[in-house]
C-alpha cells in the first residue's frame, strides 16, 4: 500500500519531471518564469495550508522547496515567495483574505510574492522604510518605491509594510493590478532572472480594509518571520545536495584525478546530514518562534555550506563546469544569490552577534 507521504512524493517528482526539468536552462539563460510549474503545485493539491497544524504546513513547505531547488533554485526561490505570501494571509486573521484570497493561493489560481526585503532590513536597523501610508475612510493610500519584489505578475499579489506615522506601521496584501502601481521588470542579474522580479512604484495606491493584513505591522512581522526564514533554508539544502550528486558523477573522470581535491562529496554529505536533520526538526516544532536563534544559525550554516559545495563542484567539474549553461555554473550563481537574499549573510551575522553577544 502506498502511503500518503509516498504518494505526495511521487506526485511532486512527476511534476518536476514534466514541468520543471525541461525548462531549467531557459529559466536561467532566458529569464523564463516557471509559472506553469508553480501553478501545477497548487492545482495538484501540494500547497499545504488550512486546516493542517502549523508544523505540518511548514515541514511540507520546506520539503517542497528543497526538492524543487535540487533541480532549479530560482524556481525554489519563487516557491519560497509564494509559501511566504500564504503565511501572511493565514496568520492575518482577516476574514475576507482567508475566505476569498488564500484559497486561490492554495489552489494555484493566484501566485504571491513577499515584498518584505526592505521591511526586514528596516526592522534590523539597516534601511529606512520605503513606503508611506495615508489613512482614508475605508482603507489606506500607499506611496513610495520598493526596489525589488519577486514572483510577480499581472494577477499576482504581495505583502508590503508602510509607515502611517513615526509610531505606526501597517502591513497589507497588494494586487499587482492595483491602480497607481507601476511594475518595472529587472532582468540584469547574474542569476535568478526567471524569478519575475520587479521594482514597484506606488503612486497613491488604494488598499481597502479588506486587504489589510495587520494594522500593527511591527508585531505581525515578528510573528511571521520564523516561517519567512525557514522556507529559505531548503534553497540551500537542495543546491548543496545537487552539487554533491554532480560530484559523484564525475569522480572517476580523468583517471580519478578528482580524488586529490581537498574537499570530497563524502565530506560535504557528512556536513549536510546533521544540518538537514536540525532544519527539519525546527520546521516540525510546535514552538518555532521560540527557536529563532537556532533558525538564524541554521540559515547561516546552510548558506556557508552551499557556497562551499558549489565552489567545490566547480573544481571537480573543471572546464566542463565553466561553460555558461552547465549545471555547476548555474548552481554557483544561485548560491551567491542565496547569500544575498534578505536576510543576507551580513544581516544574519549581525543578528547572530546580537543574540550571542559576540562579534
Amino acid at each position: 500500500m502506498v502511503t500518503e507521504e509516498a504518494a505526495r512524493k511521487n506526485l511532486l517528482n512527476g511534476l518536476i519531471d514534466l514541468y520543471l526539468k525541461p525548462i531549467v536552462k531557459k529559466v536561467d539563460a532566458e529569464a523564463l518564469y516557471p509559472r506553469e510549474y508553480l501553478t501545477k503545485l497548487g492545482t495538484s493539491g501540494l500547497l499545504p495550508s488550512r486546516p493542517l497544524p502549523e508544523p505540518v504546513i511548514v515541514t511540507e513547505g520546506v520539503r517542497l522547496v528543497e526538492e524543487t531547488s535540487k533541480v532549479c533554485m530560482t524556481t525554489g526561490f519563487n516557491l519560497w515567495c509564494h509559501l511566504t505570501a500564504m503565511t501572511y494571509l493565514r496568520r492575518s486573521g482577516n476574514p475576507y483574505l482567508l475566505a476569498n484570497v488564500l484559497p486561490r493561493l492554495e489552489n494555484g489560481e493566484m501566485l504571491g510574492g513577499t515584498g518584505l526585503s526592505n521591511p526586514m532590513k528596516y526592522y534590523a536597523g539597516l534601511e529606512k522604510l520605503c513606503l508611506k501610508a495615508r489613512r482614508s475612510e475605508s482603507g489606506y493610500f500607499l506611496s513610495g518605491v520598493l526596489p525589488s519584489v519577486s514572483n510577480l505578475g499581472a494577477d499576482h499579489g504581495f505583502g508590503v509594510v508602510a509607515a502611517v506615522d513615526d509610531d505606526t506601521r501597517i502591513m497589507a496584501f497588494i494586487r499587482c493590478s492595483s491602480e497607481g502601481l507601476t511594475l518595472r521588470e529587472k532582468v540584469y542579474y547574474i542569476g535568478i532572472n526567471g524569478s519575475a522580479t520587479y521594482s514597484c512604484e506606488f503612486d497613491d495606491v488604494f488598499v481597502p480594509d479588506e486587504w489589510i493584513l495587520s494594522e500593527q505591522a511591527d508585531a505581525f512581522v515578528a510573528s511571521i518571520r520564523p516561517q519567512f526564514l525557514m522556507y529559505q533554508i531548503p534553497l540551500g539544502l537542495g543546491v548543496t545536495d545537487a552539487s554533491i550528486q554532480s560530484m559523484h558523477k564525475v569522480r572517476d573522470r580523468q583517471s580519478g584525478c578528482c580524488s586529490y581535491i581537498g574537499v570530497q562529496p563524502d565530506d560535504l554529505e557528512a556536513e549536510l546530514a546533521p544540518l538537514r536533520e536540525t532544519i527539519y526538526r525546527l520546521a516540525s516544532s510546535d514552538h518555532l518562534s521560540e527557536q529563532w536563534p537556532e533558525a538564524v544559525k541554521a540559515r547561516l550554516e546552510i548558506t556557508y555550506l552551499t557556497l562551499k559545495a558549489v565552489q567545490t563542484c566547480m573544481l571537480h567539474y573543471g572546464g566542463a563546469g565553466y561553460l555558461q549553461n552547465s549545471s555547476p555554473s548555474r548552481r554557483l550563481r544561485e548560491a551567491y544569490f542565496l547569500s544575498n537574499l534578505t536576510p543576507t549573510v551580513k544581516h544574519l551575522e549581525k543578528m547572530r552577534c546580537l543574540q550571542t553577544g559576540g562579534r
